[in-house]
């Protein structure tokens, strides 16, 4: 029996590294399994000595990994590029955000803005102070719990618009994905592979990370909102 190759990894590639890991068990046949939690805690886990193969996360987060000694340095792959996308409960009418200041106009007519614990939250909150509209948010911004998505706070009517990378709102029932940010103020995470130092079977984890960055998984990625790193 093939040991099973173990990975942890942030909600943000959950589905698309599900069909990948997929793909790779029906042409390989060594079996892989992948735990998705949010991000913050996945890298927790593997800091605290928790036993993974591999851990998938923002590039930043698996460089830090590396600097502590959880993952090899120099087993870095970079899988996807992700970017950000807003969206509003179902049913209700979709904001223009087609250009920066139409963004910024929608942000400040919302009743309540959703970010998540991510990059991308931090990155977002960011862009709000350089707006110059930060004070002006106070009391209307929702930043959701670690592994919960941004989406399904939206679905519920607890945030009126919604911000988190595509990927994570494409999936989701009860809300309308309005579109990504303007290009001027888009917000691109790249989500890359590291082998964990303390894997049994490291050779396993580099023939599967071959197979995730290899052109063959282009499409999947793009179906599921990300673009091949």
């Amino acid at each position: 029996m093939t040991a099973v190759i173990q990975g942890i990894s942030s909600m943000a590639t959950r589905q698309v590294l599900g069909e990948l890991a997929a793909g790779y068990e029906k042409q390989s046949g060594a079996p892989v399994a992948i735990e998705s939690v949010g991000g913050v805690d996945a890298a927790k886990r593997v800091q605290g000595g928790e036993y993974f193969d591999f851990v998938v996360l923002a590039a930043d987060a698996i460089d830090k990994l590396a600097a502590a000694g959880r993952v090899v340095p120099g087993s870095r792959v970079d899988l996807v590029h992700s970017g950000v996308a807003v969206a509003v409960r179902a049913g209700e009418p979709a904001p223009d955000i087609s250009t920066e200041d139409a963004l910024k106009r929608a942000v400040l007519a919302a009743k309540s803005v959703g970010y998540s614990t991510g990059p991308s939250g931090v990155a977002l909150v960011k862009q709000f102070e350089r707006w110059g509209i930060a004070e002006q948010l106070q009391g209307r911004l929702l930043q959701a719990p670690p592994g919960v998505p941004v989406g399904s706070l939206v679905a519920r009517g607890e945030v009126a618009l919604g911000f988190q990378q595509l990927s994570e709102l494409m999936h989701l029932q009860g809300i309308t994905v309005v579109g990504p940010l303007p290009a001027a103020v888009q917000i691109t995470t790249t989500f890359s592979a590291g082998l964990c130092a303390a894997s049994a079977q490291p050779e396993a984890v580099r023939s599967l990370f071959a197979y995730l960055a290899s052109s063959a998984t282009a499409a999947a990625k793009r179906s599921h909102g990300m673009d091949p790193a």
